[in-house]
């Protein structure tokens, strides 16, 4: 089955009347037969359904008003078989609203050199028919991804599938419902940010509660459905020997139990799909959300800290493009340097929320003094992250424009063991080294507050920002300071004249 059934791309196909029936019943067959194949690629995640041959403008203008309407079409892999006019695709295009990938391919992957004649040159005219309608898709500064090769290559499927799960995450977001918890953390500027652009720009709507209203929720929770969680915890996790039945945290772990089932409830009953918390801002709850926020993590919910939506929004993003990808996607934060020489890594952590799919092993619950919040110590899950290659993305708001910071780095096995810390942490080094990797960071101006994910690349992203028409900036292993400062200097005038 298919990571996102109910989803589905459409495939057009463009030609024109001009070379008869006979060629555009073999364009049709060809369109279906590719079409089958997309969809049976273990690659592409969702249905590809095979639309029929666009051969006149009302054609075009009409299947681009039907997949703006269609609910579960999130975008189109349109091909030219033959030479399609361009401005048979004006009207169409000006009034698609769904994101598009350009496929360059042709039927065969090869030339008949012995067979060749003018009927198979009428029929295969991809080499010039997509630059034809690449011309007009430029003309008209459209955001669209283009993939060129043969539609039997592994590259090729696998690149659409990258496309195919950026629109998923865009098709998730519009008319998405982010819950605030509390306002922002007091005079911190990153976690602030234009709610009306985003929603315009991004899709996604922010709704502001007090904590009232979530305690309210926790205190409507019975004591049998707490009982029933905490033996799914025992099932699920170590538990700490304070926090097993008549341990002396045992009611910190029921409470914790309480808070969660409470924001379960509330987030379901208001269709959310991501929230943030705060703890300046805990009027009626006992503890700081620790353990509820990691398992909600864990289920796919974004989350942002200290009322940072915009990084809720985008790690709800990365748990739709990273889907089944079983490497973890978490909320995190850089918080401290190894600056060793010849050993510079980065310790993220955070005081309580790293989602627990990151995890190296089987996660521990503990109980311990928080130290802020003014409230009763929490329960969290403690453990360490596991190594691999991974990103860190962080989504800004520029002043009139977001832009998307992503950052490639190696996760690592702890250097030491650290036994007075506990909270959930992960290691890692930044591309290039840390100390360029921090300049560059620093530069283009990413937060604090980011989203770590072992199942999403820069290029999915990066295609993700091209579909919200949104600036990327990629900090890679071959980033230098000065020359991303230049890139950032020319982007920012090219955004201010656009």
């Amino acid at each position: 089955m298919k990571p996102y059934p109910s989803l589905e791309v459409w495939f057009v196909t463009g030609s024109q009347h001009l070379y008869g029936p006979e060629t555009l019943q073999q364009v049709a067959a060809d369109a279906q037969a590719v079409a089958l194949a997309l969809d049976a690629s273990d690659s592409i995640p969702v249905r590809v359904v095979c639309k029929p041959v666009l051969t006149t403008p009302e054609a075009i203008h009409l299947l681009c008003q039907e997949a703006n309407s269609a609910p579960n079409c999130i975008g189109l892999v349109t091909w030219m078989h033959t030479f399609s006019p361009a401005k048979m695709w004006i009207a169409g295009l000006k009034v698609l609203h769904k994101p598009f990938v350009d496929l360059h391919t042709q039927f065969g992957s090869d030339i008949p050199w012995s067979t060749i004649d003018m009927d198979f040159m009428n029929l295969n005219q991809t080499a010039h028919g997509g630059r034809e309608f690449g011309y007009i898709t430029a003309r008209m500064r459209l955001p669209r991804k283009i993939v060129v090769g043969h539609w039997q290559d592994p590259e090729v499927l696998a690149d659409l599938g990258i496309w195919v799960r950026a629109a998923a995450a865009w098709h998730d977001a519009q008319g998405a419902r982010i819950a605030r918890f509390g306002d922002n953390m007091r005079d911190v500027a990153v976690t602030e940010g234009d709610k009306v652009e985003a929603q315009l720009r991004l899709g996604y709507g922010v709704y502001g509660y007090g904590v009232g209203d979530l305690a309210h929720c926790v205190g409507e929770v019975s004591d049998a459905e707490v009982e029933r969680l905490l033996q799914e915890y025992a099932g699920a996790y170590i538990l700490a020997d304070d926090l097993r039945p008549g341990g002396a945290h045992r009611a910190a772990l029921a409470e914790a139990a309480r808070i969660e089932l409470g924001m379960r409830t509330f987030l379901t009953a208001g269709r959310f799909k991501a929230f943030t918390t705060t703890f300046e801002d805990l009027h009626g709850l006992v503890q700081l959300p620790g353990l509820a926020v990691q398992r909600l993590m864990a289920d796919g919910y974004g989350f942002g800290a200290e009322g940072d939506w915009k990084t809720a929004a985008l790690m709800r993003v990365m748990k739709i493009i990273g889907g089944e990808g079983g490497g973890g996607t978490s909320f995190m934060e850089d918080y401290t340097y190894d600056l060793t020489p010849g050993r510079e890594l980065v310790l993220g952590a955070h005081m309580l929320e790293v989602c627990p799919s990151i995890a190296a092993g089987r996660a521990r619950i503990e109980v311990h003094p928080l130290g802020i919040g003014d409230r009763e110590p929490p329960a969290r899950l403690v453990f360490e992250g596991h190594p691999g290659p991974a990103v860190l993305a962080s989504l800004i708001d520029m002043g009139g424009r977001m832009r998307l910071i992503v950052q490639d780095i190696q996760a690592v096995e702890p250097v030491y063991k650290m036994p007075n810390l506990p909270v959930a942490r992960i290691m890692w080094k930044p591309m290039p080294d840390l100390m360029t990797g921090a300049e560059a960071w620093i530069t283009a101006g990413g937060a604090h507050h980011t989203v770590l994910s072992f199942d999403v690349s820069a290029e999915q992203l990066r295609d993700w920002a091209r579909i919200q028409g949104i600036e990327f900036v990629h900090i890679d292993a071959d980033t230098r300071p000065e020359r991303l400062e230049r890139e950032l200097f020319l982007s920012d005038l090219a955004w201010k004249l656009n």
